[in-house]
């Protein structure tokens, strides 16, 4: 795949996706936790509508390099994307983000202050792309065990998604 396809595939997986799990630092190791992404590709960045108040703010702050792990499961794509974060308190740049569903957490809408963005600027994405069906991954499987030869469970390609 050219590099080319290999950032759109990387994009194609965050807007399909949606859903990741955001890895941040403390003083303890690192936390992950489930957040819903607002890609925006033609900006080449990640947006997530967040509190402000949480721990993964003040965690940012003090070590703003992330991890993000997407996983499509129907299509048998995951996707591993670092990057570095910061946190956005602008009420139009939130509204741009903001979804319908948001206001489940913030009645308040975009300007409850109590909202904010994260803003990630991707550095790095490391995407697998496994068979598209478990039936081809089980067909994979017994003809390695009949061969001895490793199965061909799809293709581990890193790229550079700085845009």
């Amino acid at each position: 795949m050219s590099r080319k396809n290999d950032i759109d595939r990387v994009w194609d997986i965050v807007e399909k996706v949606g859903v990741c799990m955001l890895t941040t630092q403390f003083a303890g190791g690192l936390r992950a936790r489930p957040l819903e992404a607002r890609p925006d590709r033609d900006a080449g960045l990640i947006f997530f509508v967040t509190d402000i108040r949480s721990p993964k703010e003040e965690e940012i702050k003090a070590r703003p390099d992330i991890g993000l792990a997407f996983i499509g499961s129907s299509d048998k794509a995951y996707l591993s994307i670092t990057g570095q974060a910061c946190i956005i308190r602008d009420a139009e740049m939130t509204r741009a983000a903001w979804r319908k569903t948001d206001e489940v957490w913030w009645p308040g809408g975009p300007a409850d202050p109590s909202v904010c963005l994260l803003q990630i600027d991707p550095s790095t994405a490391e995407l697998w792309d496994g068979p598209a069906s478990s039936v081809a991954t089980a067909f994979e499987f017994a003809k390695a065990k009949l061969t001895g030869k490793k199965p061909n469970l799809g293709e581990n390609r890193k790229v550079t998604v700085k845009m």
